[in-house]
């Protein structure tokens, strides 16, 4: 392995020294519980025996939007034969989402078999739990191949789902469909204080404006009278996966700026003519697709309530305090090799890592 590339297993910070980058969450933690072993030291044998040893190992690349994970994952795939990839992206299953989800583009698609993406349409609902199942018949069909996943993305509990096979809180549809009656009349303030008196850990982590979030955690809550908070030891757990997890690193004021340049991209590439076109398709975005990165600034720019120059002011505001939450969550696993997401020489030392892993 390279000198300048020498991994840092479970922190990474490390791995971008000399700077000290800031390790930040991925979004709130919808609480979930694992069958699975213990949790495992930082630098142990956690995540280094498959689970079925005819099966090969698979791979993870992990990290805040921006980091450059789906161009390292096209470029591991192309170097190492029967790589598949599996997008780990809870916005980019939603087809016409392209631009703002920074989805693989054509050019990136050709020659690699992509698995979930572009799975339904921006209108309808899509939770953990059905990417979950349709991770796992991904998965299987990989695996019938007999070659081996790459998953790509920066959905932390999504990722979590498939490397870790979590066992997700229960659905109660008539509990959810009177909540969100409530959002409607009452506003999120007042669905939040409800969550806070009820289960004040979850409140504290989840935005008083993300009505996904406070809906869900209040629907566990309430309908199986237990707190969301302690519905699911499983994310504190990191045991045994066949997932080899590479995370990439980056110093705070380079993802910054990385994150800044990105988002002008996208804006000089039409990001506001595909937010105008998926909004007045039939059926237009549903609640959860509306609420991703950019696409809700815009959509409040097209219905008049704010300046094109202040929705794009929010949309960096909020993706950058995203990428923060990303690293956040991603450096809590200690499973994680953090490699520098600016080693010229990444692609080559992830290659190799994935050539050794069978």
């Amino acid at each position: 392995m390279r000198d300048e590339a020498v991994p840092s297993r479970g922190d990474p910070t490390a791995a971008a020294r000399p700077a000290n980058s800031s390790a930040g969450e991925c979004g709130v933690k919808d609480q979930v519980s694992r069958s699975g072993s213990p949790t495992s030291p930082p630098g142990g044998d956690a995540g280094r025996a498959g689970a079925r040893g005819d099966v090969p190992r698979h791979l993870a690349i992990v990290g805040p939007t921006a980091a450059g994970k789906t161009a390292l994952a096209v470029a591991v795939a192309r170097a190492v034969p029967g790589i598949e990839l599996v997008s780990v992206d809870a916005m980019a299953v939603y087809r016409g989402l392209d631009i703002g989800t920074a989805k693989p583009t054509a050019a990136e698609r050709a020659g690699v078999r992509w698995h979930l993406v572009d799975l339904v349409e921006p209108s309808e609902e899509f939770s953990v739990a059905r990417f979950q199942s349709a991770g796992r018949r991904a998965m299987a069909a990989i695996e019938e191949r007999g070659h081996r996943a790459l998953l790509v993305g920066g959905t932390g509990l999504y990722h979590r789902a498939l490397l870790d096979d979590l066992e997700l809180p229960g659905r109660y549809p008539d509990v959810a469909a009177a909540l969100d009656r409530a959002a409607d009349e009452g506003g999120l303030g007042a669905l939040h204080a409800r969550l806070a008196a009820l289960d004040p850990v979850a409140a504290s982590r989840i935005e008083p404006a993300n009505r996904r979030r406070i809906v869900r955690a209040l629907e566990v809550t309430i309908g199986s009278g237990r707190p969301f908070s302690e519905s699911g030891p499983g994310l504190e757990r990191y045991g045994r996966t066949r997932f080899h997890q590479v995370g990439l690193a980056l110093d705070r004021d380079v993802l910054d700026a990385r994150v800044a340049a990105r988002l002008d991209a996208q804006v000089a590439a039409g990001l506001l003519d595909e937010v105008a076109r998926l909004r007045a398709a039939p059926g237009g975005l549903g609640r959860t697709a509306r609420q991703a990165l950019g696409y809700r600034e815009l959509l409040a720019h097209l219905d008049g309530e704010r300046s094109l120059a202040d929705a794009l002011d929010e949309t960096l505001r909020r993706t950058r305090a995203f990428a923060r939450r990303q690293q956040r969550w991603f450096a809590r696993d200690p499973r994680v090799t953090w490699l520098r997401a600016d080693d010229p020489g990444l692609a080559v030392t992830v290659a190799r890592l994935a050539a050794r892993d069978t």
